[in-house]
């Protein structure tokens, strides 16, 4: 049987747990960063225009809007420790139906496999990142978050190079033997053959998800009640309803727009290179590139949270580089351009470790609502991209990956300065106005 923790346990107690939840960090990290080579594949299996493709995003991230206040009730009833059992159950049946339905060349089937990956990822977040944030002082979460995040982002780096190996080799070749093709039926036979690579990478994936579901349910993990880890009566609450709790929604809208530009830099970066015209052969590969960016990121935080610099303020510097490497990429062209988009992976790797943790911080019982809501914000992966892509159809793409990023970056810098300290009360005010 579990352990079941009132409070989070010690520093020195917690690493089996942190390397348990590091693994399945690494698992929906590769899940995830598949979406960009992803992109590319569906934008010839199936002759589609770059809005359509950018389906492939929308689909994903707009089940963690639907489905997280559902995890966090979930959740109540399972306890986090089964709730992330469940959670990559529900991604290995997601896997399977996506599988299915891009070997028999059916979009939006294959569309709806993604959002069950999405919902089963929406209940391993909504599990996951409080349980990571709460394991030890919140005041320190953003370090331990930063560890979830390398195991995240070293898979993120990896997933291009494993898709790409399996499904799109030589796809150069292929477009142009498409493009070439003499009938309708003899280019359906080169993408019925391409879209079916996809196939068993994706049953693979199912089988290895299931078996690491089992594995997490008779797993030493223990229970932690985050009523008692993440104590409301420091931010002078106590008792009152989640909508008293102004810092929190400032960091939904926060965690927003930070998905966002996260998925600017590293799904959309492909298809913004192809607007230089450079080779599928290399944007296939681009994703990896932000994924190094933003693993150096996090190591970068590691070293200096919370030892030389608070998570807040760290959070507004990783905002004020965002700026400037958008700035970078709009007035540069080509592969320097596409670097510049690749350093955003560096100034956004922090922000979620800090987001997160100052959102929820004091929250008491209401602390598994409220990261359902925060990971609701993570749809704005879904449609903040896609106002870039209708953006570019009206306006050059550069002036369009500027013009969507920097306001967000902007309001980010806000939150990490004053946006998460609004409403709160001071320790020492909150005891003292305590009858």
């Amino acid at each position: 049987m579990a352990t079941t923790l009132a409070a989070a346990p010690s520093e020195r107690t917690n690493l089996g747990p942190m390397l348990i939840i590091g693994l399945l960090f690494f698992i929906f990290g590769f899940v995830t960063w598949l979406n960009g080579p992803l992109t590319i594949f569906v934008k010839l299996a199936f002759n589609l225009d770059d809005v359509s493709a950018f389906l492939i995003p929308v689909a994903f991230y707009v089940s963690y809007f639907v489905l997280a206040l559902p995890s966090s009730m979930v959740l109540r009833r399972t306890g986090m420790k089964k709730g992330m059992a469940l959670g990559l159950f529900v991604m290995a049946v997601g896997a399977v139906v996506f599988g299915e339905f891009i070997n028999i060349r059916i979009y939006h089937g294959a569309l709806v496999g993604l959002f069950v990956i999405g919902a089963g990822l929406s209940l391993l977040q909504t599990a996951s990142n409080p349980y990571i944030s709460i394991l030890g002082p919140i005041d320190s979460a953003a370090q331990r978050i930063a560890f979830m995040g390398i195991c995240n982002k070293v898979a993120g780096a990896l997933a291009p190079f494993v898709f790409g190996a399996l499904v799109l080799n030589g796809i150069d070749t292929l477009d142009q033997q498409v493009k070439a093709a003499p009938t309708a039926a003899a280019r359906d036979v080169l993408l019925n053959s391409f879209a079916a690579r996809v196939y068993w990478p994706y049953m693979v994936m199912a089988a290895l998800l299931v078996l690491l579901a089992i594995w997490v349910v008779r797993s030493s993990l223990p229970e932690i009640k985050p009523a008692g880890a993440n104590d409301e009566h420091a931010i002078g609450h106590t008792g009152r309803s989640i909508f008293t709790f102004p810092h929190l929604w400032l960091g939904v809208l926060c965690l927003f727009v930070y998905v966002g530009v996260e998925v600017m830099a590293g799904d959309a970066i492909g298809i913004y290179g192809q607007g230089f015209g450079l080779p599928l052969e290399a944007t296939r590969h681009f994703t990896s590139y932000t994924m190094l960016g933003m693993l150096l990121g996090y190591v970068a935080g590691l070293l200096v949270i919370p030892r030389f610099i608070s998570q807040q303020h760290y959070l507004a510097v990783s905002a004020v580089l965002g700026v400037l490497f958008a700035g970078g990429a709009f007035v540069t062209h080509g592969y320097a351009s596409v670097a510049f988009v690749a350093a955003l992976g560096f100034a956004n790797a922090m922000m979620w470790p800090a987001i997160f943790p100052l959102a929820i911080k004091g929250l008491g019982r209401h602390t598994e609502a409220a990261s359902a809501l925060l990971i609701m914000g993570i749809v704005g992966g879904a449609l903040i991209p896609q106002v870039f892509v209708h953006l570019k159809q009206a306006v050059d793409f550069q002036l369009a990956f500027l013009c969507v990023t920097v306001p967000c970056y902007l309001y980010i810098l806000y939150y990490g300065l004053a946006g998460h300290r609004t409403g709160q009360v001071p320790r020492g005010r909150a005891a003292a106005s305590t009858p």
